[in-house]
């Protein structure tokens, strides 16, 4: 029977079975990713646990805020993460992850439920700094490895991928639903187990597979997108009839089966490619009466011409490589090849970026975070509270996929610069801020929507646009460093700015009150003004990111109105004649 040969990072496994080839193949491969992208996004139900942390623990909202900003500073500083997968195997990235995932949240979990004496801030700070930055393991190892398997697919696989992420929050609520009921403190436990289990899992799934064309990738792509949407759906359905009708425990668990059931569904298309895949490889691999010969080298050619001359030489093209590198960090190569790291980083294009992301992933992780507070202040109860964070979970998602799959439409068919995109999506952010910082009944629902999805296509564009901007061989570490910005917006608009102007505002009801400080145990803000004036800071900060995304959008069209994927394209079709030749190349060894 003929053999199929995977590649992984210099190692390779031979397939002779069909199961084989199932549990080794890329299409499988993007399955078992889907679902550590499930399990990723823990990090977006803050909101709903974050009111236990404050009041068993006595926090004002400046501490809490402070505690939100380690969580999103672990989320998105990835840069270790980035490093360790440039030289550790996949799965090795994917095992520190789980271990860093349970280890924080557990601590935090046993904190909470008082099982370990109430630690000090920095502790906390430091627990969920450790758990939230396990998100970024599981990200470089599973979302890098598909992007370099299906590169001329990147769009919609970071789309699909990130919006996996997004709807993680909307399941996670219907796991713990279904599990512990409505105490909250367990999700806690929930977002420490669950994701470090799925990732050990599929750790030895997860790598890089040599790759030819496919007939149909794009078709595969929009079933995944069907089932993704149905699942959003799904889970938007049952977020809002959870809010207007009781469900009963077993309803919470039938509702949970059937969006697991869901949730597995791309399981068989893998499959059923994977099985196609398969049926070719083997018609690539059967034998053939071809006989290659390798090339003889010219009588004339002496070891000396074949080999360096001498040892000096070798010397003195290192000691060039040496000396030409700090020149090559000002001497960039074209747009859309490799960018060394430095190179990058200290590029134009990067700096708008980096100053586009501080501005709206900055201002939507602090509207995100405040959102259990915002609704406090505005007078909703509790499972209200938890439904504008399921509404903006699920809505991320829709922001992920929407900007995967239609800026890649856009882009190949209008040639319209990505970034064009990635700047309407800071401007609806802003729209956001504004109905917030001036409610009315309701206006929360739609601020929910509108955040959800801004933040989730900001995202995936980010990251698709530096994997075409900068190219694809330091992408581990590239996209880590382009989220950077992420943490430091969040802790000057949320800890400097929100959750000062917050704590102003509750301390001006207290002096109205006739209490003070040191007489309630829990500084909270009633009311539409606790939250006016900051957010109102926030939208025209929103503002300033959309100016700076335009001018990146004026220097990279030239870029886009080209054909940014013909490399890859290329690539592929060396590697279809590579599996071609290779059978008659094994036949001329036996001969031989």
């Amino acid at each position: 029977m003929a053999s199929t040969t995977i590649n992984n990072g210099g190692s390779s496994f031979s397939c002779r079975s069909f199961l084989c080839q199932v549990f080794l193949g890329r299409w499988f491969m993007m399955f078992a990713s889907f679902l550590i992208m499930a399990g990723a996004g823990a990090t977006y139900l803050f909101g709903v646990y974050s009111k236990d942390i404050k009041s068993t623990l006595g926090y004002d909202q400046s501490t809490l805020n402070l505690l939100s900003t380690f969580k999103d500073l672990g989320a998105n500083v990835g840069i270790l993460s980035g490093l360790i997968a440039e030289v550790t195997p996949t799965w090795f990235v994917l095992l520190v992850g789980s271990i860093m995932n349970f280890a924080g949240y557990a601590l935090i979990w046993a904190a909470v439920t008082k099982r370990i004496p109430t630690p000090q801030v920095w502790h906390m700070c430091a627990y969920i700094c450790i758990g939230a930055n396990s998100q970024n393991f599981a990200n470089t190892g599973s979302l890098v490895t598909c992007v370099k398997n299906f590169p001329e697919s990147r769009g919609m696989m970071l789309g699909l991928m990130k919006g996996f992420v997004g709807l993680s929050g909307a399941i996670f609520t219907q796991l713990y639903y279904s599990i512990y009921g409505n105490d909250s403190k367990d999700l806690i436990m929930l977002i420490a187990w669950l994701p470090a289990f799925i990732s050990i899992l599929f750790m030895f799934n997860i790598r890089i597979v040599k790759f030819s064309s496919h007939p149909n990738e794009r078709k595969v792509f929009y079933e995944y997108l069907s089932i993704s949407i149905a699942i959003a759906v799904l889970l938007m359905g049952l977020t809002i009839a959870q809010k207007n009708v009781t469900f009963s425990h077993i309803g919470y668990v039938i509702s949970t089966v059937v969006v697991c059931f869901m949730v597995f569904l791309p399981l068989f298309i893998a499959i059923r490619e994977e099985y196609f895949t398969w049926k070719q490889r083997k018609e690539i691999t059967a034998p053939t009466s071809i006989i290659v010969e390798a090339p003889a080298l010219p009588e004339t050619a002496s070891k000396s011409e074949i080999e360096p001359e001498n040892s000096e030489t070798k010397i003195e093209q290192k000691n060039q490589e040496v000396s030409s590198c700090c020149a090559n960090i000002c001497n960039k190569p074209k747009r859309g090849e490799d960018y060394s790291i430095l190179q990058a980083l200290l590029s134009i294009d990067m700096l708008l970026l980096f100053l586009a992301t501080f501005c709206g992933q900055g201002c939507s992780l602090t509207a995100i975070d405040n959102l259990g507070q915002i609704g406090e202040s505005l007078g909703y109860p509790h499972k209200t509270i938890s439904t504008f964070v399921s509404l903006l979970s699920i809505w991320n998602y829709f922001g992920r996929v929407f900007a995967g799959f239609v800026s890649e439409i856009i882009m190949l068919k209008y040639k319209i610069p990505r970034p064009m995109i990635m700047a309407m999506a800071i401007l609806l952010s802003a729209v956001g801020d504004i109905l917030i910082a001036f409610p009315w009944p309701g206006s929360v629902y739609l601020a929910s929507l509108l955040l959800g999805f801004s933040y989730g296509a900001h995202l995936t564009l980010l990251f698709t646009i530096i994997s075409e901007l900068f190219g694809l061989k330091y992408y581990s570490t590239l996209f880590n460093c382009g989220q950077l910005a992420s943490p430091l917006g969040l802790y000057i608009l949320n800890v400097r700015i929100v959750g000062k102007l917050y704590d102003n505002e509750a301390l001006k009801q207290l002096v109205a009150k006739g209490l003070t400080r040191s007489m309630v145990k829990e500084l909270t803000c009633y009311g539409k003004q606790c939250f006016r004036l900051s957010f109102s800071i926030l939208a025209a900060t929103n503002f300033a990111g959309f100016l700076l995304t335009m001018i990146l959008v004026m220097r990279t069209r030239k870029f886009y109105k080209g054909d940014i994927y013909k490399k890859f394209r290329d690539e592929m079709a060396a590697n279809e004649k590579e599996m071609a030749l290779k059978p008659a190349q094994e036949m001329q060894k036996v001969k031989n």
